[in-house]
């Protein structure tokens, strides 16, 4: 099977760097795979689970916004916020639920309960996606 270059890359630093065979990714307007000789394009990331496919088994990574480039040479990511599916607790997870929604509750204008209500989506999203 035919490998292209991945790079995975957040703010605190290079998260992934390698030849894949596939990258299947959370983008806004749906989940898309990239395989060598991928269509150059640009999206927009949302809240999900980022699965590289390579000679070892899949890695799945959790990603928080962003953008994903396929170009020439191949598909770079750019996340707000990178973290190994291995590492998330399901317990974290619920947490941060519970606190989103006393946020919203506690919102006092509307953008302030705008902002809360996205991040309560966006984790949502995410305990779905890890099937927690």
């Amino acid at each position: 099977m035919s490998t292209f270059h991945f790079e995975l890359v957040s703010p605190e630093k290079l998260m992934f760097s390698g030849e894949v065979t596939q990258v299947d990714v959370p983008g806004e307007e749906g989940d898309f795979g990239v395989m060598a000789g991928h269509a150059p394009f640009v999206a927009t990331l949302r809240p999900g689970v980022l699965t590289v496919y390579g000679e070892n088994a899949p890695k799945m990574i959790v990603v928080r916004g962003g953008f994903a480039e396929v170009g020439p040479n191949g598909l770079t990511v750019l996340a707000q916020e990178v973290v190994p599916v291995d590492e998330i607790q399901p317990d974290v997870i619920r947490q941060a639920i519970d606190d989103a929604k006393e946020d919203v509750a506690d919102a006092k204008d509307d953008r302030t309960r705008d902002k809360a209500t996205e991040r309560l989506a966006q984790l949502e999203v995410l305990k779905d996606a890890l099937g927690h």
